[in-house]
């Protein structure tokens, strides 16, 4: 069994990437879950999971409980040692006394500190009334403020950040040998976090100048891309020539397209069934009936609030 250390305030949608590069993916505590197995290649290119740990065990959310877990666990493994302690949605523990407890009971099985580059690293993730104790197997790479919108080539106002980007092209199915369309690319951000977990990645829009733009930011970060200018709903695409599709929709209140808007996100979900085996959504409103009527079961939908007015409604399709 693994640990895995959940990013972000909603654990629901972490725990939905997560099962991009792990099995039976279960809640384990607040900020927390359990894994049956993982990838870690795939692992390192996740938004919305920091680390993956194999599980030595849970206990209760105290110092002594952890130290007592540990002292009972089996540990096949010798070397250099670092503890490091973390807490979860502000649990109080003594995060310097728990890793000093647990390393000296390290230190007694045989293990020499080192806190630099050790052999192991054993996490201790305090979360509400839950420890939980693992080694270390993997981590997240986190250089997504480095390709923050404004820092790209090409800007547009109400781009999508990085970390989301990168998340539903994740639950897309964004991976090495596959292939993840966007047909309303925009300024290409989805399609930049697919390409740098290895999919090859397809783009349209119907703006010539997004298609420029977007070509120019998935040059800068050397993703291989095949964009053109074109309608969502009419892609020129054999059917099932892509292994996931991602769009966000227009938003109605600033869209420019507002009278056709429904017909445009009904006629690319159409479009996207035809094309794909699986989707993701994002929209200022839900569009389940749309979906539906499509041909698509939603299998999960989540809500993130970006500022007072702005909801993203984020549909997974399948």
């Amino acid at each position: 069994m693994y640990l895995l250390e959940l990013a972000g305030e909603n654990d629901a949608f972490a725990r939905c990437e997560a099962r991009h590069a792990a099995s039976a993916v279960s809640p384990l505590a607040p900020g927390l879950a359990s894994a049956r197995g993982i990838d870690p290649k795939r692992v390192t290119g996740l938004a919305y999971i920091h680390r993956a740990s194999e599980l030595v065990g849970t206990s209760t959310a105290g110092i002594d409980s952890a130290r007592l877990l540990l002292e009972l666990a089996g540990i096949d493994r010798e070397g250099s040692v670092r503890v490091r302690a973390r807490r979860v949605r502000e649990t109080e523990v003594d995060t310097q006394r728990a890793e000093r407890e647990l390393g000296s009971v390290l230190v007694e099985r045989g293990f020499s500190v080192d806190l630099e580059d050790p052999d192991h690293e054993l996490r201790a993730v305090f979360s509400e009334d839950t420890c939980a104790l693992g080694w270390l197997v993997a981590e997240s790479r986190r250089d997504f403020a480095a390709r923050a919108p404004t820092e790209k080539p090409f800007f547009q106002p109400g781009s999508m950040d990085p970390l989301l980007a990168r998340a539903v092209a994740n639950i897309a199915g964004a991976r090495p040998g596959r292939t993840i369309l966007d047909p309303m690319c925009g300024t290409g951000g989805v399609l930049v976090e697919a390409g740098l977990v290895g999919a090859r990645v397809v783009g349209a829009d119907a703006q010539r100048k997004m298609v420029r733009g977007a070509r120019e930011n998935l040059a800068e970060y050397g993703a291989a891309f095949d964009l053109f200018r074109g309608d969502a709903t009419r892609i020129p695409l054999r059917d099932g020539a892509v292994d996931g599709v991602v769009f966000d929709a227009p938003y109605g209140r600033q869209s420019k397209i507002e009278g056709d808007l429904e017909s445009l996100v009904a006629g690319a979900l159409s479009e996207a069934r035809r094309l794909a085996p699986r989707a993701v959504v994002i929209a200022d409103r839900p569009w389940d009936e749309a979906a539906e009527a499509a041909g698509w079961t939603v299998e999960e939908r989540f809500e993130r609030r970006v500022h007072r007015s702005l909801t993203r409604h984020i549909a997974v399709l399948a």
